[in-house]
């Protein structure tokens, strides 16, 4: 599972970058210093690499939070595993909502505006994660476990 969080957390930050570079010239590591804004308000723009290294280390926690909770869950909940498009996606949806209305919120990040494209392109995104976080945890737990659990 360690690939595919650092996969995961890469593509987002690459998707994360892209569009705030290409669409407001926002820098890569600024993107970086808004996530560790989380824990150190304003101060994280200021910090420069130290402030960027810290972003990146929370986004790549953060992914793997995300996928260790529905590998975890799809070990007890067995359709998790046998329907993993339904649930993985309805897994990416709720971590958006997560996310945007409870995590962010509550953080020490500066109120950010309310930008359309920006947030259907991390809807977007967010229901990949769920569905190759789910696809994943069905193989590592492996079709056996499935079998054997219909038959058990």
């Amino acid at each position: 599972m360690t690939i595919v969080v650092l996969a995961l957390a890469t593509a987002d930050l690459i998707f994360a970058c892209t569009y705030w570079h290409g669409l407001y010239g926002v820098a890569p590591a600024r993107v970086a210093q808004n996530i560790a804004a989380g824990l150190l308000g304003k101060r994280a723009f200021a910090g420069g690499s130290s402030t960027v290294l810290l972003g990146g280390l929370l986004h790549y926690a953060i992914m793997a939070a995300m996928v260790g909770v529905y590998y975890l869950a799809s070990r007890r909940v067995l359709a998790l595993i046998e329907r993993p498009w339904l649930y993985g996606a309805l897994y990416g949806v709720m971590l958006y909502a997560v996310m945007n209305l409870m995590v962010v919120p509550l953080s020490a990040a500066p109120k950010a505006p309310f930008v359309p494209s920006w947030m259907v392109g991390s809807i977007v995104v967010h229901l990949i994660i769920g569905v190759v976080t789910a696809l994943s945890a069905r193989a590592a737990l492996g079709g056996r476990m499935v079998v054997a659990r219909r038959e058990g």
